[in-house]
């Protein structure tokens, strides 16, 4: 990227948020602070109204604004395929929210751009799995998200997988994340005075409440950081032949995978796991074509599982 497109992105980037660090400016465009401040720099003097103060950032008086963004066909797709995601793995407020967002994007858009996005409209899908066809027609997403904002508490009614029962719940909402085909609200749960994590599909009803609570959360990102350093993960080292490669390629990243290594005709994971049980249940279904490397206590696990079965079978 040249130096004045930079300078352009920057100022676009200034008016994206109230206040914007150095630092995240350098980080974005892969330059050096010296060099944030000389481009800033060069804003202020082509009259740009922008205040700064060390160790907090830059922003742009109010009321200045630019005009109209123009956007490039590589935007413009990108918009279509966020659409894409949005009217398949989120509930039908946000999706409303988001088309009428659409609307205003494409208002500004120039003709080429329209025409390609209605050319390319028709090449871009998301398939919506089993387990996303369940939760769909509950809007929870906004008025979480409205909690969220305004650091009001939800009034859940909540099927507890443990317990098999449905309850009643006060929460103070902390964020919401997408994982495994499913959309997860983290809150502090004041019957159990602590953070929950509460799935939505199994929230039968949610309610904004007029309670307001004064409590300081965690982040989302720091609550998730914190429970993932928390959480005793285990280090699962399998050789694969390579015939059935191909049909681990879903199912590997449910059950921890992060790397792999090609052999003549083999592929030798690496797996982190928080269950070795749930793991080597799992590793039963192609252990045919299969061989645990470490630690020695899956593959214990697995010669009793195997044990187990032989004696099932035998009865």
């Amino acid at each position: 990227m040249n130096r004045i497109d930079r300078i352009s992105a920057i100022l676009i980037q200034l008016q994206s948020r109230r206040v914007v660090k150095a630092a995240d400016i350098a980080e974005r465009f892969g330059i050096s602070l010296r060099t944030v401040y000389r481009d800033v720099k060069t804003l202020e003097e082509a009259g740009i109204p922008l205040i700064g103060e060390a160790g907090v950032g830059y922003s742009i008086m109010d009321g200045y604004r630019l005009p109209p963004v123009m956007f490039t066909k590589e935007e413009a797709t990108a918009f279509l395929t966020a659409e894409k995601f949005i009217e398949k793995l989120t509930d039908r407020s946000t999706m409303a929210h988001h088309k009428s967002a659409m609307y205003k994007i494409r208002a500004v858009l120039r003709t080429a751009e329209k025409d390609l996005l209605e050319d390319m409209d028709s090449n871009i899908e998301v398939i919506k799995s089993h387990n996303q066809l369940r939760a769909d027609n509950k809007d929870h997403i906004q008025v979480i998200l409205t909690a969220i904002g305004q650091k009001s508490v939800l009034k859940l009614d909540y099927f507890a997988l443990h317990s098999q029962e449905q309850t009643k719940r006060d929460v103070e909402p902390v964020g919401v994340f997408y994982l495994d085909s499913y959309w997860h609200l983290i809150a502090w749960c004041r019957m159990r005075g602590d953070y929950r994590d509460f799935r939505l599909d199994r929230i039968r009803s949610v309610t904004l409440t007029d309670a307001v609570y004064t409590g300081q959360h965690p982040t989302l990102k720091d609550y998730i950081a914190q429970t993932a350093h928390e959480r005793e993960l285990h280090t699962i080292v399998m050789k694969v032949d390579k015939s059935i490669q191909v049909h681990l390629n879903q199912q590997k990243y449910y059950n921890g995978f992060i790397s792999e290594k090609l052999e003549k005709d083999a592929v030798v994971m690496t797996f982190l796991s928080g269950s070795p049980e749930g793991f080597a249940r799992w590793y039963m279904m192609f252990a045919d074509h299969a061989q645990i490397i470490s630690p020695a206590s899956l593959q214990e696990r697995v010669r009793a599982l195997a044990a187990a079965i032989a004696k099932k079978l035998a009865q």
